[in-house]
């Protein structure tokens, strides 16, 4: 998540989308290939989603407790890998937020998530904390992500950090 600007398109989703529908159990014996799992990322709650997506060039935008369930990496890390640029909610389960941030996938919430309409082209400044919807024309104030989460981000997730940062003290 180099980047600190993020454009692509909207694909939204409404509210209590589980990990479950974002990281189909039926595909579990994937887990150990994470790359084949993401090509089944959100198939349970769109079974056309992977496909219609453009990598990099994508944005998922969900209401309400978005990532409730179980608390496994593997919905976050297959969302990033399948080429989401971020995920914007309007609430999201705890250790959803903080797996993303772990797993190098941007989180946004934002209380706006109605200004957002399925197949609107977006513009994300993170470190500015605005999503620019380009489409309608308006920009969407988000409280900006701390440093040390943007420092996460930016190393690829929390394991690249840490490497990075072999000297770290809080």
């Amino acid at each position: 998540m180099s980047a600190e600007v993020l454009t692509g398109k909207a694909f939204k989703f409404g509210d209590n989308i589980s990990t479950d529908l974002i990281c189909p159990g039926k595909y579990y014996h994937l887990r150990s290939t994470p790359m084949k799992l993401a090509e089944h990322v959100m198939e349970d709650a769109d079974p056309d989603f992977y496909s219609k997506m453009e990598k990099g060039k994508a944005f998922i935008v969900g209401g309400d407790n978005f990532g409730l369930g179980s608390s496994r990496e593997h919905a976050p890390l297959i969302i990033r890998l399948a080429g989401v640029n971020a995920v914007i909610v309007k609430s999201a389960a705890r250790i959803f937020f903080r797996n993303c941030i772990n797993v190098g996938l941007p989180i946004i919430i934002t209380e706006e998530i109605e200004k957002i309409k399925d197949g609107d082209e977006l513009s994300i400044d993170l470190n500015g904390g605005v999503i620019k919807n380009l489409t309608q024309n308006l920009e969407i104030k988000f409280p900006p992500l701390p440093r040390i989460m943007t420092d996460i981000l930016n190393s690829g997730g929390l394991v690249d950090y840490i490497k990075k940062n072999k000297d770290f003290k809080l």
